[in-house]
């Protein structure tokens, strides 16, 4: 009798087990890593972010302040590879791997930056963004554009560049 009441007690306790963590594993992740990949020209271009999405907030000018560098995405760093040089806004970008930053501005043009320092967490632990201006290889001035909300942050490349999408917001940055 007190085999059975043990092993119907291991059993229960192994199911709650499987059930929990089938019910854990499933929960998604609030800011997924996406990535986008394309031809410009003759080179392949890819990035690589974490995709938060809009959830009701006012995104920029809010949760991304104005005139502040952000990461471009969510939790790591998001990076651009690029396997040949191109001209990103008419400044030389050679083949590599790269930081994207970009730093949103209420009126005006916003600035996209590409920096040679790669691998690290998107925000240090005061909240700026992790830039090492010293290694800032392509500083570039974009004008954003008025765009259909999206909800989660996208990056889009086509024939004549890659546009970053979120909220009301498309930033086209042009490559050669």
């Amino acid at each position: 009798m007190k085999k059975v009441f043990q092993f119907k007690a291991i059993a229960s306790f192994v199911i709650a087990l499987l059930v929990s963590s089938i019910a854990w594993a499933q929960k998604p992740q609030s800011s997924p890593r996406d990535s986008v990949s394309g031809k410009i020209g003759k080179a392949t271009v890819s990035i690589n972010y974490g995709a938060p999405s809009v959830r009701g907030r006012k995104i920029f000018g809010g949760l991304q302040p104005y005139d502040k560098t952000w990461r471009a995405g969510a939790n790591e760093a998001t990076t651009l590879t690029t396997d040949q040089a191109i001209k990103v806004e008419g400044k030389t970008l050679p083949a590599g791997k790269y930081t994207l930053f970009i730093t949103p501005s209420e009126k005006g043009d916003w600035t996209v930056t590409l920096n040679s320092q790669t691998g690290q967490w998107g925000i240090k632990n005061n909240g700026e963004a992790n830039d090492d201006p010293t290694k800032d290889v392509v500083v570039a001035k974009v004008k954003p554009k008025t765009a259909p909300l999206t909800e989660r942050l996208k990056y889009v490349i086509t024939g004549k560049g890659f546009s970053m999408l979120w909220e009301n917001v498309e930033l086209p940055v042009s490559v050669k």
